[in-house]
């Protein structure tokens, strides 16, 4: 099966991941990769040996590519897919889908209006753990799920990142960094959110870079860095879920756990694509490990885009797809529009997971062994 030829503009710390991965895809092929900095994209195409070294705008109106990775900076999301749509290309990109709700509109819809595909991360629902949670779930191992919590707790990527100041920015802080991995996961296990109330704050504002040669500067904090909300589910499940970065000392609260009539159902990192999950039933004293679907690495980035193109060609939606980024993308500005107007925010979108679980494979149906 011919591959599909593809380019990446972006080309930063997460495009290595990106070329490692897809150097193993049956289905798609990097032949040129761009970035607003040249030098950035020469040392990348060198490093994974692609052949073309493209402006952006060159990358984007090249006859020879078909699909366009955008791996930019969140700000960048939405402009990136909307002029690569209209070039008559697909496009998959990294979280958020947009940083604005109208734009991740336009983006959704201009996909509809061309007929062509949008893809958008995470993909990590797609891994061994996620589904293996999935499966646990729909064989009724913890009965009906009533109710789940998902904590990210961290001190902030300043420590450890060089450039973090689009971090602090709007479209940034935990929840737009890391709620895509955590309410992708929670709408994949539990279907589509109904509504959310939360409470969102800067609890730290005095920030400044700790790593590189930026070390010692003062950090502007645009965003919440620290959000709590509550989140009710179409099913009737009721999950808590916390992302920040303002915690300084530990924490030993779980990633997620699902919480049903018969059981509790540990799930791992949703950052990762496999991962140890654990059941422990009513009236059990220990956890069991449910016994993993299907063997992956913990990281596969790119794996959405290649089950895209299956789909594609199997002519069946996809499953990272845009609606699903843009349901997401509507939940984590809930967080922020029901703290700052004090009430419930009800979701006009929804999106409902393939009744399939998904078991890790890119090739199309009849070539599985």
């Amino acid at each position: 099966m011919e591959k599909v030829k593809a380019g990446i503009i972006g080309c930063g710390n997460i495009s290595a991941v990106y070329l490692a991965n897809l150097e193993k895809s049956p289905l798609i092929e990097v032949v040129a990769v761009a970035d607003l900095l040249a030098d950035r994209a020469e040392e990348r195409a060198n490093q994974f040996g692609i052949g073309s070294v493209y402006t952006v705008d060159e990358l984007i109106h090249s006859e020879e590519i078909e699909l366009v990775f955008n791996l930019t900076v969140p700000g960048s999301h939405a402009l990136t897919d909307l002029a690569v749509l209209e070039a008559g290309k697909h496009v998959y990109s990294e979280k958020p889908l947009a940083v604005s709700l109208e734009d991740g509109k336009k983006v959704v819809g201009l996909a509809s209006e061309k007929g062509l595909r949008v893809g958008c991360a995470p993909d990590t629902f797609l891994g061994a753990g996620i589904q293996t949670a999935r499966y646990a779930i729909k064989e009724g191992l913890i009965g009906q799920p009533i109710a789940a919590t998902a904590f990210f707790m961290g001190s902030g990527p300043e420590w450890w990142h060089h450039d973090p100041e689009f971090f602090y920015a709007s479209g940034g802080g935990p929840m737009f960094d890391m709620g895509p991995y955590y309410l992708t996961a929670l709408v994949n296990l539990l279907g589509p959110i109904r509504r959310i109330s939360a409470s969102a704050g800067i609890q730290i504002p005095d920030r400044k870079i700790h790593s590189g040669p930026k070390s010692g500067t003062p950090l502007q904090v645009q965003t919440p860095t620290h959000l709590s909300g509550t989140l009710d589910f179409v099913n009737g499940a009721i999950a808590t879920v916390i992302t920040s970065f303002d915690i300084r000392g530990a924490s030993d609260l779980p990633r997620i756990e699902i919480y049903g009539t018969e059981g509790t159902l540990s799930v791992p990192d949703p950052n990762e694509f496999n991962g140890e999950v654990r059941l422990r039933k009513f009236g059990e004293e220990e956890w069991q490990t449910v016994e993993p679907l299907f063997e992956c690495s913990s990281n596969e980035r790119g794996l959405g885009a290649g089950e895209m193109i299956t789909a594609m060609r199997a002519g069946r939606p996809h499953r990272a797809s845009a609606e699903l980024g843009y349901h997401v993308l509507e939940a984590m500005h809930a967080f922020q529009r029901s703290s700052m107007e004090g009430k419930h925010i009800v979701l006009e979108s929804a999106y409902e997971p393939d009744e399939e679980l998904y078991y890790g494979t890119e090739v199309m149906p009849e070539e599985q062994s």
